[in-house]
Parts: structure tokens; C-alpha cells; sequence
């Protein structure tokens, strides 16, 4: 197996490599499609028709986007995990799917990107749902691993052979430092999905944001610091209504 890394409009794509076939370890931006199949046909030298399945780890736009589109231009499967309910469903979910989308913008203005197309749909349509401890189909090496805390259905992928772990989103590096990811939903079970890769003993652990990262017992990464009380869309907005007002009221008061 060879592990390739790609550069992707806001993230890393990380491409497995092997004889039957190829597989994307996450769905990437709806920006990311045409990257994707270059690097399969001119660095791989590969139809793109080798690219077999595509996972996609939560429903984030840089890494859901670009599923639909590649599985129409290759044939590919497209997994994900299991979740009780979709990521974006009622009227919350269409405008936290809307603020998603232009946080994705915003981020790759801060990187320095050009504004790209990353508007995808909000309900995935795979064609396989995988549980905890499921050996990927085609790529048995792999396995799943339910992390939630982020979304409520956060999945990282295990490497056995040679004990890497994508993680997603659990984790994000910035500069030399290791941060929680934003949004997160379910602080406890985030707590918990990192001290679980923690007690994995990875080799290594693959971020989204940040790269690979050689890791060892007790590594820094995984002592990020959880919220108390969830990190969300609604709860930043609430955030900034009071402080807003408060600073009126303080205001009017001098």
C-alpha cells in the first residue's frame, strides 16, 4: 500500500493506494473533484475508473462535498457511518449547512485560496453504511473506528499493518499547536473518541488539518483541551447577541 497526500482546496486528501485499486480516505470539497482524478490519471497513471471507494468521515463540507460528484465520474462506492439522523436534516440543519458552507469559504480566504465552488447537497446518498470495527470492502487492511463528539457521526479509519489512523476532524494542528475542532456537539463523547485513539497507540495519526504526525504514548495531541458545554453555531451566536448587548447596556450606563 502506498499512502499518497494531495493538497486540497481548505484540507489534506489523503489517497490509498493498492494494486486492485484506489481509495479516498475522506470526500474532500466539491472543489477537490478535478484534483482527485488528475492525481489518479497523471501521477498514478491510472483510469480513474481505478478509484473504488470513497469514504466520507462526517458530513463537513471539505469532507462530503466532493463524494456524489466522484462516484458520477467513476463508478466509485461511497461509504459512510451510521447515524440516527442525517447531519443537516429539518430547518436547523439547512442553515447550519448554509453557515458551513461559508465557513469553508471564509477559511480558504484566510489560506489565501481563490473562491471555488464548494456548495454540495446536505443528505448523503451512499451506497454502503459502515459500523465501529468494520474492515473497509476491497481494502480489508483498513478498519472503522466510531469517533464522535464533532458530529454526531465522526468516523476515523484504522490502518492495521502499519497502525495509522486518519482522524478527520477530531484533531487540528495549527502551526505547533493542537486544537479541538469547531463545531463540537458533544463534548463527551469527543472527550472520550480522543483518550480512544489515544489507547490505540498509533504510529501515527493522519489530520485534515495538519498532516501526518508521528505520535507516541502520551503525545500532545492528545491532550487538547474539551469545552465543558458544546461549541456550536447556535451557541457562538448567542455568544455574540449578549455580549453585544451587554456592551450597550454598559454603554448607556456611562
Amino acid at each position: 500500500m502506498q499512502l499518497h497526500t494531495v493538497k486540497g482546496y481548505i484540507q489534506s486528501i489523503y489517497i490509498a493506494e493498492y494494486a486492485q485499486g484506489v481509495m479516498l480516505l475522506d470526500g474532500c470539497c466539491r472543489a477537490d473533484v478535478g484534483t482527485v482524478l488528475r492525481f489518479v490519471r497523471d501521477e498514478l497513471k491510472r483510469p480513474v475508473t481505478d478509484l473504488r471507494l470513497v469514504m466520507v468521515t462526517h458530513m463537513h463540507p471539505d469532507h462530503a462535498g466532493g463524494a456524489h460528484r466522484l462516484r458520477q465520474l467513476t463508478g466509485c462506492v461511497v461509504a459512510t457511518g451510521y447515524t440516527e439522523r442525517s447531519w443537516y436534516q429539518g430547518v436547523d440543519g439547512w442553515l447550519m449547512h448554509l453557515s458551513d458552507i461559508f465557513l469553508g469559504l471564509w477559511m480558504a480566504n484566510r489560506m489565501g485560496r481563490p473562491l471555488k465552488n464548494i456548495w454540495y447537497e446536505r443528505t448523503l446518498r451512499p451506497d454502503l453504511v459502515v459500523a465501529d470495527g468494520d474492515n473497509l470492502p476491497q481494502f480489508p487492511e483498513w478498519s472503522v473506528v466510531a469517533t464522535p463528539g464533532h458530529t454526531n457521526g465522526d468516523i476515523s479509519l484504522w490502518h492495521q499493518p502499519s497502525h495509522r489512523i486518519y482522524v478527520a476532524d477530531l484533531i487540528i494542528k495549527v502551526r505547533d499547536d493542537y486544537r479541538t475542532p469547531w463545531p463540537i456537539f458533544y463534548p463527551n463523547r469527543y472527550r472520550d473518541s480522543v483518550a480512544k485513539v489515544e489507547q490505540m497507540q498509533p504510529a501515527a495519526v493522519l489530520l485534515a488539518h495538519g498532516g501526518e504526525i508521528a505520535t507516541e504514548p502520551h503525545h500532545r495531541c492528545f491532550a487538547v483541551e474539551t469545552p465543558k458545554v458544546p461549541k456550536t453555531h447556535w451557541r457562538a451566536i448567542k455568544l455574540k447577541f449578549q455580549n453585544s448587548l451587554s456592551r450597550s447596556e454598559h454603554a448607556e450606563h456611562k
